[in-house]
């Protein structure tokens, strides 16, 4: 067993998912059209209607630190992008759990109201839970 867990990188972490990154998020500021949403962060993971179409890209990080256990998730975001009915962005959020509570780490403040919530709260739930 040691012998195979040498041959393992320690520490080693999979991101599954679309993590994006500060510099596209640059290329889509607030009024950007659905199309320049696309072109930049490309598909959604899913979509939803919240007073408007939502994009929400969902991105997972797990890490393990020896071969075979099983890996437990250590970080889970969803970045919401909310378009207006003209299809032009009107928000942005980059939700995760904080304290056990659903956290913008873009505008730094706990969401406490909005339909998209309960979608929201579901996926980032399952990091509380570790048998998912």
């Amino acid at each position: 067993m040691v012998a195979v867990a040498a041959c393992t990188p320690m520490g080693e972490s999979y991101t599954r998912g679309q993590k994006i990154t500060s510099d596209q998020l640059e290329q889509v500021p607030v009024g950007s059209s659905r199309e320049q949403v696309l072109l930049a962060l490309g598909t959604p993971t899913t979509t939803g209607l919240f007073d408007g179409e939502v994009f929400y890209y969902i991105s997972q990080t797990s890490a393990r630190s020896v071969a075979f256990q099983r890996p437990s998730v250590k970080d889970r975001r969803i970045l919401a992008v909310y378009l207006d009915k003209d299809n032009n962005v009107r928000d942005i959020a980059e939700y995760g759990l904080k304290d056990g509570k659903v956290f913008d780490y873009l505008s730094r403040k706990t969401r406490t109201s909005g339909s998209d919530l309960a979608f929201v709260t579901q996926i980032l739930g399952g990091l509380m839970n570790p048998s998912l």
